[in-house]
Parts: structure tokens; sequence; C-alpha cells
């Protein structure tokens, strides 16, 4: 038994230290071989099942060595859980004196340079806006880390944040004003002194990519390098190692020029002017797009000639805006960090308009008020594996849903991945027991115009049935929103939708009530952990496949095309797998909890591609009969 095994026996000093605490023979299995792969330079790929304490199989052997570590999660929920709870449970229990570090992104910290450039120019009327400021001016007198998750009094979505904290763009970096208090600079300072530090995979991705500019890279080097939920990593790599441009920039950009003008260059008119161009054509350009958001396919929206001209319009702007800026560089330092995302701007227009481009995807997005362009790579594989070889470090990467049929090629193949080891670790839940699986029998097909009818249908009993303590699930916000409307009219249960409010918001009102239905759409598939009797039947309305409309994922099938791959079972069948297993793994969260998981799919079970998502689903009871759901919900209660 090795000092790992040890820490997790029976008599070890998690037994000691944690009430109820029994060993797991897969949790041992995961912490072995990654203190294994940690001693010898080597990659792990590890599938464990919900269950199986994957946290504190990666953080013991984290603690109990010598080596520098980086623990990446792919939310920051997941972030603050590790720091703020599941380390000190383990460092206590451990007796380590480790130093341990939470370092996020700039844009979680408060920037004193720019909350106090913005308090001196008094244009803004927005009574939110000014209330909002007060709190974080008070706040900001006390705060020791300057974090703004601080800020709970504070809606997620306020308009303050942008100005009160910093981006890539517009950081000064080493020539701020404020560099010695800078709230990132100290996080850095603590990040580099401690031995493991907890960041998530858009900061580590970001920096990989050397996005980052000012004072180059944010996350330390380290020894060691552990992905949870790295099932996420080959499309967030693929996002950093692409190419934006976005009215939101050239209109950010707009405001800095201008507060520049008014408080530093009052000699400079037309600064103003190039600020009022910049602003009118963002504006301009995302009225050229639906109302709407939407996402498309960017080759074919630049066919137009409209957009061709507002283009034409963007260039010429951006043109005269270097030409104004570029005469006052070295004025301010605020001047200079202008002039370098107007460089940076006109690379990145230039980049995403040329069609010349092959293996990559060229895409729009529009939200209410801006529109981005983007070039997204369709593997990162050649730029990935170069960067693991090279850093000569450890790594772990796991997750509950990586494997399809059973393998990891899918995973490792996105990534350039060649593991020393992989392991696929069951949960120690006994699904037969805890969990029945339905998938009705004499349901239409997704395109059915019966459908809908049908949905509602089996939503109605699954409520009833369970008295509430529902999640339904759907791959569309239009379907949820049917739906909705529909249950509203003959439920008597509350229900949520997402979009009415924030999703911590919607977790909170979900648990405060036991009759509460929650319907959903892709954020709620992973990342929701809730336990015991508040979620008791989770409802999936079909597979999981990602929109043909989609143009990343387009890109991709044609490309497979290109290379003489059937695309649906090399691409759309183990995204959707990974996928399902994700929105399943919301329904059984402890040994003690019981449910029923319903998809209301019948390609599962009459299609042959449907024993791919089949096997990969926990074993639990099968039905096809809706009555058979009503008995086990009713025993259940």
């Amino acid at each position: 038994m090795n000092k790992v095994e040890k820490v997790f026996s029976q008599s070890g000093q998690l037994a000691k230290a944690i009430d109820g605490y029994q060993p797991r023979q897969a949790q041992i299995e995961l912490a072995s071989g990654f203190w294994q792969a940690m001693n010898n330079k080597q990659l792990l790929v590890a599938e464990a099942g919900t269950g199986t304490g994957k946290t504190f199989a990666y953080l013991v052997p984290a603690l109990l060595s010598d080596k520098k570590v980086i623990v990446s999660t792919g939310t920051k929920a997941l972030q603050e859980q590790l720091f703020h709870r599941d380390l000190p449970l383990i460092k206590k229990a451990l007796g380590s004196y480790r130093k341990v570090a939470l370092l996020k992104g700039r844009a979680n910290y408060l920037c004193p340079y720019r909350l106090t450039l913005n308090k001196q120019v008094s244009d803004v009327t927005d009574k939110q806006i000014l209330a909002d400021m007060k709190k974080v001016s008070t706040w900001a007198n006390k705060t020791q880390t300057g974090d703004i998750g601080e800020l709970s009094s504070i809606g997620e979505d306020s308009r303050v944040f942008p100005l009160i904290t910093s981006t890539i763009d517009n950081c000064l970096g080493k020539e701020c004003p404020n560099f010695e208090d800078c709230y990132l600079v100290k996080a850095r300072k603590k990040a580099i002194a401690a031995d493991l530090v907890v960041v998530n995979h858009h900061l580590y991705f970001a920096d990989l990519a050397v996005k980052d500019t000012g004072f180059g890279e944010i996350v330390p080097d380290s020894d060691v390098v552990v992905f949870d939920e790295a099932h996420q990593l080959p499309d967030i790599a693929c996002e950093y190692f692409g190419e934006r441009f976005s009215t939101r920039q050239m209109a950010d950009l707009a405001k800095d020029i201008e507060l520049e003008y008014r408080t530093e260059l009052k000699d400079v008119k037309q600064l103003g002017k190039v600020s009022e161009k910049l602003t009118h054509v963002a504006r301009e350009f995302r009225l050229a797009f639906p109302h709407d958001p939407v996402k498309g396919n960017w080759r074919e929206k630049i066919q137009d000639e409209s957009i061709n001209e507002i283009l034409n319009k963007i260039y010429e702007t951006i043109d005269f805006a270097y030409e104004v800026v570029k005469q006052c560089v070295s004025r301010t330092k605020g001047i200079d960090s202008c002039f370098e995302r107007l460089c940076h701007a006109q690379a990145a227009l230039s980049s995403v308009t040329d069609m010349t481009k092959v293996d990559v995807s060229l895409w729009y997005e529009t939200t209410m008020r801006h529109v981005s362009l983007n070039l997204t790579p369709l593997s990162v594989a050649d730029k990935f594996a170069p960067i693991m070889q090279e850093k000569q470090q450890s790594w772990l990467m796991t997750s509950a849903t990586l494997s399809v049929d059973g393998g990891f090629s899918h995973f490792t193949e996105l990534l350039g991945l060649n593991p020393h080891k992989t392991l696929v670790l069951d949960s120690p839940f006994a699904y037969d027991k805890q969990a029945l699986l339905c998938v009705p029998r004499m349901f239409p097909e997704p395109n059915d115009r019966d459908v809908l009818n049908a949905l509602v249908d089996v939503c109605q009993q699954l409520i009833k049935a369970s008295g509430g303590r529902c999640f339904l699930l759907f791959t569309s916000y239009r379907m949820m929103n049917l739906v909705a409307n529909r249950l509203e009219k003959i439920v008597k249960n509350p229900l949520l939708v997402q979009g009415q409010t924030g999703k911590r918001e919607l977790l909170n009102q979900f648990l405060a009530d036991d009759e509460t239905v929650l319907l959903a759409t892709g954020a709620f598939w992973e990342g929701v952990d809730v336990r015991g009797d508040a979620l008791k039947c989770v409802l999936i309305d079909k597979l999981p496949f990602a929109s043909p409309d989609d143009p990343v994922t387009q890109a991709r099938i044609d490309n497979c095309k290109r290379q003489g791959l059937d695309p649906f079972s090399k691409i759309q069948i183990p995204q959707a797998v990974i996928t399902l297993k994700q929105g399943a793994g919301r329904l059984i969260r402890d040994v003690n909890d019981t449910g029923v998981l319903v998809i209301c799919d019948p390609r599962i079970a009459t299609r042959q591609y449907g024993q791919s998502f089949i096997k990969s689903l926990p074993n639990m009871q099968r039905t096809r009969s809706m009555s058979k759901v009503v008995r086990f919900l009713s025993e259940m209660s």
C-alpha cells in the first residue's frame, strides 16, 4: 500500500477527519493512477463516474507531493468549491502546510485605475449604475482580494462591472499608475508563491494562446496540470486559438478614447470625433443583422452587398482612428493602450474577413446589442500537442463524461493526445436499484407534428406523479418555451423557466419549494448538483445532436466529408453521447438518491446508433411504460 492508498484507507487520515467516510475502490484507483503519472511525467486520461470522488482523488496526491500543481476547472463554481471547501478540509486532514492560491481572469478583479477614472467622468445618468457604483466604492475601501465575486449585492449582469474592471484590451499592464495596487498582480504573486493554484479552463487557455498583454502570462509555470471537467477542453481550446472581432470591442474602445479626450487630451478635438464614429459604425453594423440573437455562417453572410458596404465603413473608421490616435502616442498611458487596441482590431478584422482560409470555421454571433465575427480552428491538435510535449509536465485530464463506447479516441484525437494510460472508473452508485430509465413507447419522432402534444402529456404525468421536483431539459429554447406555455395552463406547480432570472437564482428558487418544476436548456445540462429529495425526475426532450445550422459543427462536418469520413459517426454521435451523459448525470448525485430519467426520443430504441447512447448511460432499470414510471415515482414518495 503506497502513501496515497493509506490516506484513503479505512484507518487513514480522511477516515479520521470526515464523519461517515467509506473507502471507494474507484477513488483509490484514480488517486494511485494520478500519483504514478505525477511522479513519471505522464499523461493520464480518466473518466470517473458521478460519486467516485474524483476531486479528492487528485487533490490528495497533489498535496502529498513536492511538485507545483495547477488545477483547472470548467466552471468558476467548481473553482470556488475546490478552494473554499475541499482544499481546507483535505489540508486539515493531511496536516499539510502546502500553500494554495485562487487565480481568476482579469475581468474578475476590481481595477482601481478604471474605478478612479470612471468616477471622475460624471456623465453617467443611469440610476442603477450610479447606485451600483456607490456600493462598489464602499466595498473597494475594505476588500482584501478585489474579487468582484464578493459583491453579492450587485446583479451578475450589472452594467457597472465593465466600468470597474479591465480587459486584455484596456489593461495598461506595467504602465498603469496603479500597478502596485493591482489586485490581479497581487493574486498572481500569491499564485507564483503557492504550491497548488486553482484556475479555470478559460483563463488557462487564454494564457496559453498568449492572448494576454501588459505583464505577460498570468498562470505560473508548474510541474503538474490537472484538468477537471476535461470534456470541455476541445471547444474552449478552439475558442482561444481562434480570432474574434466584435462591435463590443469597438464600443469599449470608443468609450476609452472619449475618456482620454475628456480627462487628459482635451486639446485633441479629433479624438471626440473618433469616438463618435466608432460608436456609430458599431451600432450600424449590429443593425445590419436580424434583431433576435443568432449564430450564422459568416462566409455566406459576407456575400451580402449591404454587409460589405458597412464593412468598408468599419475599415475606413478604424483607419481614421488609427491616424488620429497615432498622433497622440506617448502623451498618456491610456491613449497608448488605445493605439495598441486599434492595431489589434485592424489585424483581427483582416483575419476574420479573409475568406481564403481553410480548416477554420468563419461564423458570426449576435446578442441584443452587439455582433461578433469569429474564426475558429476546426482542430487544435496541431497547436495543443506540441505545447504539451514542450512543457515536459505531468497531466491528468478527468471528467464524468469523456468516453464514447468505452473508448477515448473522440476526446484524444480532438486535442492530439497520446496518453500513457487511460482509466474508465464506474460510479459506486447502485443505479439498478436507485434509478429507472424510460423511453416512452409509441412516442413520435422529433420532427413529427405531434411531438409537442406528446411531450406536454409526458411532462404533465411526471409532474403529477412526483409532485414537482422535476428538471425538464431541452435541446432548444424554442421547445422549452412552447412546453412552458402549455404547462402553465394545465399544472398548478410553480414553473421556473431558464431566462427568467440568473442560473444561481433559479436553482435557489427550485431548492426552496418542493413542488417546483424547472425547464431549462444547455446551461443546466452540466455543473448542477441537486441532491436528495429535491430532485426526483429528469426529462430530456430528445437526443442532443448539435444543430446542423451551428456554423462550427457545419464546418467540421464538411471537413470530415472532404477526408472521406462519415461525419455522423465521427463527430455528431460522439458529441451527442457526451452531452446526453452530462444531462443524465443530473439525476443521481448521492448514494441515497433515487429518481427517474425519461428520454423522449424513440431513436434511442429504434436506430442502430441508439446502442452507443444506451451503453454510455449508467446501468439503470429500464422500461418503455409510463405507468411503470408513475408507480416508481409514487413508491418513492
